[in-house]
Order: structure tokens, then C-alpha cells, then sequence
């Protein structure tokens, strides 16, 4: 748990991209589902009106029908009246493009804002740049649009944004900064394109967060989901909900589903925030919408006990984690489209991997050493600490000079250090890497690798594949392992076969009376390495029986060997997350799971069907039984008898 985030303070919502039209379904665009997008708002103003929010930033895009076709403009700003007439918040809104006009570009598809689009936008919704304070906060909103336009609007701006933001900063208050345009989408000194402002806009945008020392930019546009810092902000990019911008679909190397009408319609990407302002920091809780639809005059939904998320700056659960397997760090160049850029590939970064962990509540993944020599992954990595994220190391072999001083160099960054090599040069190992893992205060667990000999048993099938990891029957090895200096655990391969359950008890009664910890390594995969697994009830419930593990004991880790699909090579398995990085079950066993671990009182949690039960306390009265693949929790006694039960300990 994190101390220095203090009380919470308050919490607000924050949407973006509405793109509500000018008829419930009456649309000017080509793609089908942007006839949802005002079903897709009423939605999110009845999830709203659910929530205790102390209001809700609007970051622009309210419509769909740009100014320059005023007709229907003014149609589409009727409906979105109508609609947050509803919402029982107060509600702020910020300009978008198609409220007011493109930023100023040559080859932009709409009309450029202009003076007449800017009295349409003041006609219908008001100021286009505000402030407003609340609870020792100021929160600044820009029209991102007017930067390098030349138009006498911009220069007003400028000085009064200049104004607020010192008059903030006199006040000792905490800003919050709110646009359409983000200020760039990967790096700071990237070349202009659609979706980021140009020069000079952009620079005096970003002197302003550091200069006055913005706590968090909000921005919309993009329709996706991207997370960065610049300087000590913490910048956020929402996804819309109404449709993704298909053209980065490009990031997950992977065919959207014929409904997803080219990316366009991926709707578990849609969605807003939640934001907590606390003492010592802000948390962004995500909430999808999966595209759901709430038709005019439709009832209000009953509301349900869920089970809260945690966010993993609160989450209890520190030793559980995936093995990274995919690059999640990486940037990718996405091709120029035809529909919004045409003349050069923009750079991005495939951050949906990075949500799915954040709404997990998980804070510890397993990264190669390449993460540390590559100079834009570790600069990443210094990011996502902030958010919570626990890094533990895995290499091969005894660290040359470059990743010696990689790792020495991540006195702040790695607590856990995991090295593999042959099981008779062990002791050449842990000379080379126990003072560098002393050095910078990192727990040092060493793996066994197996060779032919250790692997080939009683005529049964040898495949020609690596492997690593002790087993509880070599006892005379990990008593001679726990004999070398420096050594803090043994890691153990847990076969597909061996219940995550067993393999904690057998690692932990070998490990305990040597004064080691132990570190399981669960496999996903069961059989042969041409075999393929694809039981997303085995995957969810395997997950949640390694978190579990991972509970009972201080000395134990665990971590669950895919993340997001495996569906090519070797060992095929599903993730908790699809190669679109999208939730399977897995996702919401475990989501659910480290949620209702962060709440107080006992409960039992349900798995899905052929996963058998995890539970914690005794859920007697006063407690709760909550189904983990929904998160809805009823109150009732657990019936802890029987096969399969798995217990975690309070954490």
C-alpha cells in the first residue's frame, strides 16, 4: 500500500469525444457505428448518475457535425442539451475540433477554426477557455484549436492562461490542465501531424506545465489510450465514447473481428474517467463502457454492489505479476491512413497493455534485461514507478559490463533480480551477481537450467526446448544453493500440470528451513510445445489460484507466464488480454480479485465455472460472496468445503 498518497479528497469524471450527431441515429459519417454514438452517451450519463462524482470535465468533440455545416451543428448541440439536461453533475466542457474548428493545417480534412466558428461554439456552450477552483485545486481549460491560428482570440487566450496559472502557483494550489489537442502523442520534439499541436504552440504550452508545475494534463482527440510525463506531469490521453480512431489499430500486429468494422467499433477500448484527487496525488480508474447503448426513454438499471477496483498504488497484491513476454514498451511507427494523415507515419506506443495492468490493480511484471539497455524502455520504466509498478528482473548468465552497469544504474528501479544458468556453475553465478544485487538492494533468486539429462525421463518424449527452474524434489541442490552468499530465493518451474496451490506449499517447504524465499513460475501451457491452450476458464482460474499463492506467504512469488496472447510459436495459450489487448476472463477474475482484496471485511470469491473457489476469511456475517467474472458481490456465508478451495491470507 502507498502512504503518501493521504486522504482522498474528492473525485470528478472526465469524458471526451461524445460525437453525438444530429438525430438519434441521423449520421454524415460513412461508418456504421457512428450511428451509436448517442445511445453510447446516454449510457455514460446514466453510469455517471450512478457514481459520486463532484463533477465531470468534458475535454471536447461534443459533436460530430463540424461548424462549418451550421444546419446541423446546431441540431447536434440540441441533442447533446437534451442529453446532459440528465446528468445529475455539474458539468464543464472544452472545445474540440469538431466543435470549433481544425487546428490550423493545410492538408486538415474540416474547415480551420475561424471567428465565425467561435461565436457558433460561444451561441451554444459558452466561454471557450475557463477555470474554475475546487478543494484547493484550480482546473484550467484550454481551446487547443486557436494555438498558431494568428487570430486575436489566441493572443487573449495566451495572456489569460499565463494569469491563471501564476495566480494558482501564488496560491499554493494544485493544477489541473484540460484540452482537446494533447501537446504531442510519444515525444515532445516530434514533427507536427493530426493528432499532436505544432510549433510554436506546443512549446509554450509544455514551458507552461513546467514552469507552474501542472499535476496532471488531461487531453482527448486521439480516441485511445496513451499515458507519459513530461517533467512532473502526469499526462493522460481518454479514449472516446463513441467510436477508436481505426487508424491506430496498426499497434496490436493483429486483425480486428469483422464487427469491429476496421478497428473502428473495437468497443472494449471505449470508455472514461474516474479521477481521485488525493492528498499527495491524483488516481485515474478507467471505466469501460464496452460500447454499451442505453436507448431514449429506456429505465434506469438497477444499481448492483460491485466490487471497486484498485488501482496498483493501493493494490495489497505485491507479489504476484505476468511475465512480460510481448514488447509492451515499444514504439511503433503507424502508417500514414488516407483518411487523417497521408503524408508520414506518427510514432506511438501500444499503452493498452499498460491500462489492463492498471485497472488489474497489478504492480509487478517480470521484464527482460533489454529493458534496461534500451534507452527509451528504461526511460519508461522511470515513468510507470510512478504509478505504482514493481519491476522484477530476469537474465541469463553473468551480467557483462554494459548490463552490470544497466543494473546498477536500477538501484531504484528493480527490487526482485531472477538469473538462470547451468546448475554446475551456480556458484560462478552468485559471485558475479550477488554484489550487484547488494548494491543496489535487490533480492537475488537464482534458476537451474535444465538440460537433456534432467529432462528426459523414463523413455518419455524429449523436446528439443529450454527450460529452467528447480523442482521440489531437488532438495541436495537448493540446500547447496542456499549455502552461496548473496542468495535470497530459488525459482521454480510450475508445469502447466501442477496446481499453483501444491507447487507454493512443496516450493515453500523446501525453501523455508533454508532461510530462502521462493519465486513460482507458472506456466500457462500444458503438454507439448505444439500444443495449444485455449480454455479461458483453465487461464482465469490458474491466474487467480498464482495470485493466490503469491498471498499466503511472505516469502513467495508468483507469476503467471502470459500476459496478453501467445497465439504464435511455440506454447500457444490465451492471456488475461487478447492480441488486440482487449479483457478475456482471466482479466476480470483478476481484477476483481485484488479489488475485493483491497476492501475491508471477509469475503469469498467465486471463479468461473470448472475454477473452483478462492477464498479469504470465513464471509459469515457481514461478509460477501462476489462472482469474479462479474463483480457483483451478495451478502451470505461462503461454503468452504470441498475440493479446490484456495485460501489467501489477509494481506
Amino acid at each position: 500500500m502507498n502512504d503518501t498518497l493521504g486522504s482522498r479528497l474528492f473525485t470528478y469524471a472526465v469524458i471526451t469525444d461524445t460525437h453525438l450527431n444530429q438525430g438519434e441515429t441521423e449520421c454524415n459519417s460513412p461508418f456504421e457505428v457512428n450511428k451509436l454514438a448517442n445511445g453510447r452517451m446516454r449510457h455514460v450519463i446514466r453510469d455517471l448518475n450512478a457514481r459520486d462524482v463532484d463533477f465531470v470535465l468534458h475535454l471536447g468533440d461534443l459533436l460530430h457535425p463540424v461548424p462549418a455545416i451550421p444546419h446541423l451543428y446546431e441540431r447536434a448541440a440540441q441533442c447533446f442539451k437534451d442529453q446532459v439536461a440528465e446528468l445529475r453533475h455539474k458539468l464543464y466542457v472544452v472545445p474540440g475540433n469538431h466543435d470549433i474548428g481544425d487546428k490550423p493545417v493545410e492538408w486538415g480534412p474540416a474547415g480551420v477554426v475561424r471567428d465565425e466558428f467561435i461565436a457558433l461554439w460561444k451561441e451554444h456552450f459558452g466561454d471557450q477557455y475557463q477555470s474554475f477552483e475546487h478543494k484547493g485545486c484550480r482546473f484550467v481549460t484550454i481551446d487547443a484549436q486557436i494555438l498558431n491560428s494568428g487570430l486575436a482570440a489566441e493572443a487573449e487566450q495566451r495572456a489569460w492562461v499565463e494569469a491563471e496559472l501564476q495566480a494558482a502557483q501564488d496560491a499554493g494550489q494544485r493544477i489541473f490542465f484540460n484540452s482537446h489537442f494533447p501537446p504531442f502523442l510519444t515525444y515532445a520534439d516530434e514533427d507536427e501531424h493530426y493528432d499532436n499541436l505544432a510549433e510554436p504552440g506546443r512549446s509554450w504550452l509544455l514551458g507552461l506545465l513546467e514552469k507552474h508545475k501542472v499535476e496532471g494534463f488531461f487531453a482527448g482527440h486521439v480516441h485511445n489510450f496513451w499515458y507519459h510525463r513530461y517533467g512532473g506531469t502526469q499526462c493522460w490521453l481518454l479514449p472516446s465514447t463513441a467510436f477508436v480512431r481505426q487508424d491506430y489499430a496498426e499497434m496490436y500486429r493483429a486483425a480486428p473481428p469483422p464487427e469491429a468494422e476496421q478497428g473502428r467499433n473495437d468497443a472494449p477500448k471505449l470508455g472514461y474517467f474516474v479521477v481521485h484527487v488525493h492528498e499527495g496525488g491524483h488516481l485515474c480508474e478507467i471505466v469501460r463502457t464496452f460500447g454499451s447503448v442505453v436507448e431514449p426513454d429506456a429505465p434506469a438499471a438497477p444499481a448492483a454492489d460491485r466490487v471497486q477496483p484498485v488501482h496498483p498504488l493501493e493494490s495489497p497484491v505485491t507479489r504476484f505479476g505476468f511475465d512480460m513476454r510481448q514488447n509492451w514498451l515499444e514504439v511503433i511507427e503507424i502508417p500514414p491512413s488516407g483518411g487523417l494523415d497521408e503524408f508520414d507515419r506518427k510514432r506511438t506506443r501500444n499503452d493498452y497493455g499498460l491500462m489492463a495492468l492498471m485497472e488489474m490493480g497489478i504492480r509487478r511484471v517480470r521484464i527482460p534485461g533489454r529493458d534496461l539497455l534500451d534507452p527509451g524502455h528504461r526511460a519508461r520504466l522511470d515513468e510507470l514507478k510512478d504509478l505504482g509498478f514493481l519491476f522484477t528482473l530476469f537474465s541469463f548468465g553473468p551480467p557483462d559490463a554494459k548490463l552490470s552497469d544497466a543494473i546498477r544504474g536500477a538501484k531504484d528501479l528493480i527490487d526482485c533480480w531472477e538469473v538462470a544458468h547451468r546448475d554446475d556453475a551456480l556458484g560462478e553465478l552468485t559471485a558475479a551477481c550477488a554484489p550487484i544485487a547488494a548494491e543496489i538492494g535487490a533480492r537475488l533468486f537464482v534458476s537451474k537450467l535444465r538440460g537433456k539429462d534432467s529432462m528426459e525421463k523414463g523413455g518419455e518424449k524429449y523436446y528439443h526446448m529450454i527450460n529452467h527452474g528447480f523442482t521440489p524434489d531437488e532438495i541436495e541442490e537448493i540446500a547447496t544453493l542456499a549455502a552461496l552468499p548473496g542468495v535470497a530465493g530459488a525459482v521454480f518451474r510450475v508445469a502447466g500440470e501442477t496446481e499453483p496451490t501444491r507447487a507454493g506449499e512443496e516450493a515453500l517447504a523446501v525453501c523455508r528451513p533454508l532461510g530462502l524465499m521462493a519465486s513460482l513460475h507458472i506456466r500457462m501451457s500444458v503438454g507439448s510445445p505444439g500444443a495449444v491452450q485455449a480454455d479461458e476458464a483453465f487461464i482465469a482460474g490458474r491466474a487467480a489460484a498464482a495470485l493466490a499463492v503469491s498471498c499466503r506467504d511472505q516469502d513467495l512469488f508468483a507469476y503467471a507466464d502470459a500476459f496478453a496472447d501467445v497465439d504464435r510459436g511455440y506454447f500457444a495459450r490465451l492471456g488475461v488480454v487478447d492480441r488486440l489487448y482487449n479483457p478475456r476472463a482471466g482479466y476480470f477474475v483478476i481484477r476483481h480479485l485484488t479489488g475485493g482484496l483491497a476492501a475491508a471485511g471477509n469475503a469469498a470469491w467465486v471463479l468461473p465455472t470448472g475454477g473452483g473457489r478462492v477464498a479469504r476469511g470465513d464471509a459469515g456475517d457481514g461478509g460477501r460472496i462476489i462472482d469474479l467474472t462479474t463483480g457483483d458481490a451478495q451478502p451470505g456465508a461462503a461454503d468452504q468445503a470441498g475440493d479446490g478451495t484456495l485460501w489467501i491470507a489477509g494481506p
